[in-house]
């Protein structure tokens, strides 16, 4: 196993933006990930399987809920460690943030935000020590895109609801203990439910013959008439808007997670430049290297520059949906391209597992197509500088 001798990038030296809190943060997150995650990733990526002996080591940098209040078993961070957390989890691999960022942003975040006192007291201190792990219902067979078509539904049987349906493309599914679960109600308002490992007609299948995310465990979540205690639905809001301001978090989360995916990828690249000799010098003293280089700082630099703006906006909630589809779509594609470009500057090695290059690349497949596909951010920054909706 090679050493992990990854540099983190500061062209701008953005690091003078961020308080000591910040950056004792994110180097205890990035400590982490050297010592817990890229010895193994590789192993458990060719395995497809999730490495669930991490989960301890995830609660404790902070990896599940870093901005859930104290007083639920979060740490009380700002939105900057939240997302300098999620950057350094990624650098070590898309799959174990997709479990750390499900867990905050699509499973802690609605039950603090829109469930009741019980609720919160119930679910947050266990999903914030990893005691349990959750789901997020959304994604349906048939309704990707558009989440509001859904067909999963529930009815009021007097002293419960009976739960039917299925959704697809799950990430932490197969293992998971709760599943925040977004269904139609009889007069076809959407409400979220919490829906637990156990209930009879509940089951989990897993997702198999991936390409991508393959250290993450991705399942269905299938409903059989479910029978739903009515303390699990989640009061405080519903409508579209309740899942998709889950999805706000969370693909600000994402933002600055493909940061890291794109950072691990240059820095390989630059170190190879380095050692490589062909006719008898480095690769990275030729023009198109450097070419190759120069173009991956400065994207990185701009996506930075991106992220610590909108996570101040976070902090000051000021941040749009519209700002956040924008910050999503733009580091997830400047990941792509960079992750294309550094493999192609390994050459033949650049496919191997022995660097981690082809891995983000497959990773982030998923991740420019999950919490919204880079097609659909491009029509909702579209929508808010015309004020017309392009989506059908």
């Amino acid at each position: 196993m090679k050493p992990d001798l990854f540099q983190a990038p500061d062209y701008y030296l953005l690091d003078d933006l961020l308080t000591e809190e910040h950056k004792l943060v994110r180097d205890s997150a990035r400590a982490w990930v050297k010592k817990e995650v890229s010895p193994i990733i590789e192993e458990y990526a060719q395995k497809a399987e999730f490495p669930k002996q991490i989960v301890k080591g995830l609660a404790e940098i902070g990896g599940f809920g870093p901005y859930i209040p104290v007083e639920y078993g979060g740490a009380g961070l700002d939105q900057i460690s939240y997302g300098l957390i999620m950057q350094e989890i990624e650098r070590g691999d898309s799959g174990v943030r997709s479990t750390s960022s499900v867990q905050s942003s699509l499973v802690m975040y609605p039950i603090w935000k829109y469930g009741n006192e019980e609720q919160r007291m119930k679910y947050l201190p266990k999903l914030a020590t990893g005691e349990f792990i959750g789901c997020f219902g959304l994604t349906e067979p048939d309704y990707g895109s558009n989440p509001g078509g859904m067909v999963t539904n529930f009815k009021d049987m007097g002293d419960h609801y009976l739960l039917n349906g299925a959704k697809m493309w799950i990430s932490n599914a197969p293992f998971a203990d709760i599943a925040v679960v977004w269904a139609k109600d009889e007069s076809g308002r959407i409400h979220g439910l919490i829906v637990e490992r156990g209930m009879e007609g509940f089951t989990t299948p897993e997702t198999h013959n991936k390409w991508s995310l393959r250290a993450s465990a991705t399942g269905e979540l299938i409903f059989d008439n479910v029978k739903v205690p009515k303390e699990n639905l989640l009061p405080n809001k519903s409508g579209l808007g309740a899942p998709l301001g889950c999805l706000d978090s969370a693909r600000y989360g994402i933002a600055w997670g493909a940061i890291g995916a794109a950072m691990d990828c240059y820095d390989t690249a630059l170190r190879y430049s380095q050692e490589r000799i062909q006719f008898d010098k480095p690769i990275g003293a030729t023009q198109l290297q450097q070419k190759k280089l120069a173009e991956m700082i400065t994207e990185i630099t701009k996506a930075q520059l991106l992220t610590w703006r909108l996570g101040v906006l976070r902090n000051e909630g000021r941040a749009t949906t519209a700002q956040i589809s924008m910050a999503k779509r733009n580091n997830v594609d400047m990941a792509l391209t960079i992750a294309r470009d550094a493999r192609q500057m390994l050459g033949g090695m650049g496919i191997t597992g022995e660097y981690s290059i082809m891995r983000h690349m497959m990773n982030l497949e998923s991740v420019v197509t999950y919490e919204g596909t880079h097609d659909i951010h491009l029509l909702i920054t579209g929508m808010d500088v015309t004020g017309f909706p392009a989506f059908k």
